[in-house]
This record gives structure tokens, C-alpha cells and sequence, in this order.
């Protein structure tokens, strides 16, 4: 939510048409909940003076998290105010917070959710439909302009996990090893069924990562899984390149969601397609046959054919293809347009209401 965030803000402030005064917490992850807390506190107190100054036409908050302050400021502030919401900021299973998320939605002028599942679940939880629009998150493309050769990219990955690669197809996860992510059921359901010779490679660290390691030991395809937890962003631009295929295995938890994925997008524009859960979020990000495939949840054996099948038929055409794909439909500068229309309509709306 952080880095789209940032994105967002550093594609408004190179536009023309539009002025943005920026208002943001920098603090490390420790202790980050009393941190949030306090900084919630004193924007109350300082956001109607802000407002005051600079005159905006419209507040927007980055997160759900931040937009609660809609609800105590909403009598002192006579601006338009709309939050974007990610998914696990509106889902988040605590019982205060989720008796919370009606009011603070009640105390807004507009949503913009990050895919249409977040959106059906803020209308689950009281949110006027009319109030709400999905809208994708954008992707910076300045990190993925020039993608590593994917043959020295296999170097780099044998030389950092002491692994031999030569004649196998990897298929890369990547992402904070949770429940949702679908790890587990992806080692002990999905890779027994691959008839391709592959090497999972998981990238990532969480709470599930020490249960994985055993789930590893157990299967009889272990010499075929890499768990190698959290790696710096140029061992994962490499991973990304010479990958063959990127794995989305999520599963359906109770009080969590995928809100958008934009690893996917990563992926894609490293030239790698995906074969991914068609689930929540991700199924705003995967085109079937565009930037790769979406399989029915929990179906393992669905899931194994179609990584068989793409392996076997010129997966770095179609990964050309899904590079292209992401390019056209997610640039920051295409999905900031949208943003912005959004917005004005706000604007306006709220100009004749009041």
C-alpha cells in the first residue's frame, strides 16, 4: 500500500492540471501501530488548519487506515474526502475495526477500490454502491525498462542458492508467505501432478515460512522446492527473468483477501506470464490468454495441466506478450487519467450538494 502510494503521488505531482500538497508518516515497520496511532492524533488536529491554508478541492487518504479520520473531522472540514482501499484494510478481522468501517465509509464522499472483490467487500460492509468505483492500481515501469538477460539471470540465482538449474523450468512465487498465498497447498497439491520437469522457487518471509520448511521436508518433490525467504530487489528482478512462469496459488481465508497483486505485474514486465488462482484481486490483473491464466480455486489438477501446457508452447513469446499487455492497460500515467476523472466528478458532486 506504501509503494503504490508513493507512485501515485509522484505521477500527480508531475501533472499540469493538477496541485497536491502531500501529508505522509516515514517510519520502519517496529513499532509501526503506535506510530500510526499517534500520527492518526495529530492529523485530526491538523488536518482542518491544512485545509484551511491550501484550499484543496478534494482530501484523498491512501488507505482505509487513514481515511477513519473522515469520521471525526467530517463536521470541520467542508471538503470533498475519499480513501483508496487495498482489501486487507477493509477486510481485517478485528471486531472494533469492522463495527468501525460502516461509519468511517458513511463519513465519505467516494471509494476507490484497488479491484472489484475489494469493492464488493466494502459494499458488504454498508458502503453505498453509488459511492464506490474499482479502479487498478498503476505500476512504475521505470524499475523493469531493461529486464536482465534471462540466461545470466540463471546464473546469478545457481550462484546465490548453489543450485543446479540447467534444463529446468522454474516457477516463481513471490510474496509474504501467509495462509492466503496458497503456498502449502500448492507443494503438497499441485507440484506432485506437474509433469515438466520444474524447481519452485519461493521467494518471501512470514508467519507460515517455518510451517513451509517442514511441509518441504515432507514431499517427495523437496529437492525440487526453494524456500529462500526474503531476498534484495536485484537477486528479485533476476528470479523474476529467468522464472518460466509465475505461480499465484491463492486460497479463500476467512478475514483476509488479495486486494489487487501486483507482483503479477512484476512478473509480466520481467517477460514472465502467470498461472494464478482466479480469486479476489487477481482477477482483476490476469487476462486469460494476455498476460496468462486463471484456474478455479482449489483445482489442483487444472492448476498442474496449465503450467504443463504453457511450458510445453513457447512460454517466452507469450511472456513477450504479457510484458506488453501490463505496459498498455497499467502505466501509472493511464490509470492516474482515470484517478483524476473520478476525482473531478467528486468535486463537482459535491459542489451541487452543497
Amino acid at each position: 500500500m506504501q509503494r503504490v502510494s508513493m507512485q501515485l503521488v509522484d505521477e500527480l505531482k508531475q501533472r499540469e492540471d493538477i496541485v497536491i500538497k502531500t501529508i505522509i508518516q516515514h517510519a520502519p515497520w517496529k513499532g509501526i501501530e503506535l506510530r500510526t496511532t499517534f500520527f492518526l492524533i495529530r492529523l485530526a488536529i491538523k488536518l482542518p488548519k491544512i485545509v484551511e491554508v491550501f484550499n484543496p478541492d478534494v482530501i484523498l487518504f491512501s488507505s482505509m487506515v487513514t481515511a477513519s479520520l473522515a469520521k471525526f473531522i467530517r463536521n470541520r472540514i467542508n471538503v470533498p474526502m475519499v480513501t483508496i482501499n487495498h482489501g486487507q484494510d477493509v477486510k481485517m478481522p478485528v471486531g472494533i475495526y469492522q463495527n468501525f468501517v460502516p461509519k468511517v465509509f458513511n463519513a465519505l464522499d467516494g471509494v476507490i477500490s484497488v479491484s472489484r472483490a475489494t469493492r464488493d467487500e466494502c459494499i458488504k460492509r454498508g458502503m453505498n454502491p453509488e459511492k464506490g468505483i474499482a479502479l487498478p492500481n498503476g505500476f512504475d515501469m521505470t524499475d523493469f525498462e531493461d529486464v536482465p538477460d534471462p540466461k545470466e539471470s540463471l546464473k546469478v540465482l545457481e550462484n546465490r542458492f548453489a543450485v543446479d538449474l540447467a534444463g529446468r523450468n522454474i516457477l516463481l512465487t513471490v510474496g509474504r508467505q501467509v495462509k492466503r498465498k496458497g503456498h502449502e497447498w500448492f507443494i503438497r497439491e499441485v507440484l506432485p501432478k506437474i509433469k515438466s520437469e520444474v524447481i519452485y522457487l519461493a521467494i518471501g518471509e512470514g508467519p507460515e515460512h517455518e510451517e513451509l520448511l517442514k511441509v518441504r521436508e515432507e514431499s517427495d518433490h523437496k529437492n525440487n522446492i526453494l524456500l529462500v525467504g526474503k531476498q534484495p530487489d536485484e537477486i528479485l528482478k533476476n528470479a523474476y527473468s529467468a522464472a518460466d512462469l509465475f505461480i499465484m496459488p491463492n486460497i479463500p481465508v476467512e478475514g483476509d483477501m488479495e486486494g489487487f497483486g501486483i507482483v503479477l505485474l512484476e512478473a509480466n514486465l520481467a517477460a514472465t506470464p502467470a498461472v494464478a488462482s482466479d480469486l479476489e484481486g487477481i482477477k482483476d490483473v490476469v487476462e486469460n490468454g494476455e498476460n496468462g491464466f486463471k484456474i478455479p480455486v482449489y483445482n489442483s489438477q487444472e492448476f498442474a495441466f496449465k503450467i504443463d501446457e504453457v511450458l510445453k508452447n513457447e512460454p517466452g513469446k507469450f511472456g513477450a506478450e504479457s510484458r506488453h499487455f501490463v505496459k498498455e492497460n497499467f502505466a501509472w500515467n493511464k490509470v492516474a487519467d482515470s484517478y483524476i476523472s473520478y476525482l473531478r466528478d467528486i468535486v463537482k458532486n459535491y459542489s451541487k450538494s452543497n
